[in-house]
């Protein structure tokens, strides 16, 4: 959130005196709170303009001028809420309030929307078959299938440049000249894009052992045939926050068993469950590691990602799931992709 010391006002203050500080800031606005930076109200300059139509003195207090009720958003408030918020009132500045009322920020939409570049690498396997969604896959690789009339993978890299992601590697394989002619460089699509060419299959993280450089920061994989409306953001930041090495998103997925389940107890009967429910969380293909995770992946070797999160939970390293509750489909089969093409432009 924006620093405000230099817009926060009290009553008293001179109508004259505010319009130099809305003048001299460039948030446009000033905020006026009591002794305790309880929020009173917001100053703009169409507030300024419209006293002076009234013959309001300049000398006078912003008592009698001020907007006592603001929109206002909560400091619990995500970023997503926070621009609905300016998008559905049409207002381009909001402030923050904690609890009890009391301003604790500013929030400016265009910042909000505008994403702050990020250095962290975002690698994406692009490399497999897609033997389950022939004959689509024939001439095609399956991250390139269209779907809301464009490609599977480009929803991808347009996603995560939404959140300043911008630095993308491509482990490519299959049909790669076809992914490699349509992005290029990435430049036309807002990132940089490097490919690495998998000779044989990997895996999905055998492919890390060919990155040819040194990551300094944690980093994005993911599969390159799923549809999300992920938050990249809130990954990152929960990954930090809780010193993970290694974060998998996962996600719930319910299986109905279609008999009777019988508990037993030798012969004995002690009850009989109708067709439960059974919950499970599953991998969902979208991961977030620190460097030193790289150390453990064998050279040139298949070894897939719920290998190396085994291998990291054997020496004790601490891994973590990222609970996935957005819009998640991984297109693998034929009723998958027809389900996508269906749910797309509602999802995104």
């Amino acid at each position: 959130m924006k620093n405000i010391k230099d817009i926060i006002v009290k009553e008293s203050i001179s109508i004259l005196e505010v319009l130099k500080i809305i003048d001299k800031s460039s948030k446009q606005i000033a905020i006026v709170v009591d002794d305790n930076d309880k929020l009173l109200g917001t100053i703009s300059d169409g507030d300024i303009r419209r006293a002076l139509l009234k013959n309001i003195p300049l000398t006078e207090s912003v008592k009698k001028i001020y907007f006592r009720n603001p929109t206002v958003a909560s400091i619990n408030d995500s970023k997503e809420e926070i621009i609905n918020i300016c998008k559905l009132k049409k207002i381009h500045q909001i402030p923050i309030v904690d609890a009890k009322y009391n301003l604790v920020g500013l929030e400016i939409l265009d910042e909000l929307i505008t994403k702050e570049k990020k250095l962290n690498k975002v690698i994406l396997m692009v490399g497999g078959l897609g033997t389950r969604l022939q004959p689509l896959t024939e001439n095609t690789p399956k991250p390139m299938l269209e779907v809301g009339n464009k490609p599977i993978l480009q929803t991808i890299v347009e996603k995560f440049a939404e959140y300043g992601y911008t630095n993308i590697v491509m482990c490519i394989n299959y049909k790669a000249h076809v992914i490699k002619d349509f992005f290029g460089d990435g430049a036309q699509f807002g990132v940089s894009i490097n490919y690495i060419s998998e000779e044989k299959r990997m895996g999905t993280a055998g492919a890390l052992s060919l990155l040819n450089y040194k990551m300094k920061e944690p980093f994005f994989v993911m599969n390159g045939d799923l549809l999300t409306n992920i938050n990249f953001e809130h990954l990152h930041d929960f990954h930090l926050s809780n010193n993970s090495v290694g974060t998998m998103c996962v996600r719930d997925y319910d299986l109905q068993v279609p008999f009777g389940v019988v508990s037993t107890e030798n012969t004995k009967i002690l009850s009989i469950d109708e067709k439960p429910v059974q919950k499970f969380f599953v991998n969902a293909g979208i991961y977030m590691l620190n460097p030193e995770v790289l150390d453990y992946i064998p050279q040139n070797k298949f070894y897939d990602m719920p290998t190396l999160f085994n291998k990291l939970i054997s020496e004790n390293e601490k891994v973590i799931s990222f609970p996935l509750r957005e819009y998640w489909l991984d297109v693998g089969q034929i009723d998958e992709f027809e389900k996508a093409k269906k749910e797309y432009h509602k999802e995104f």
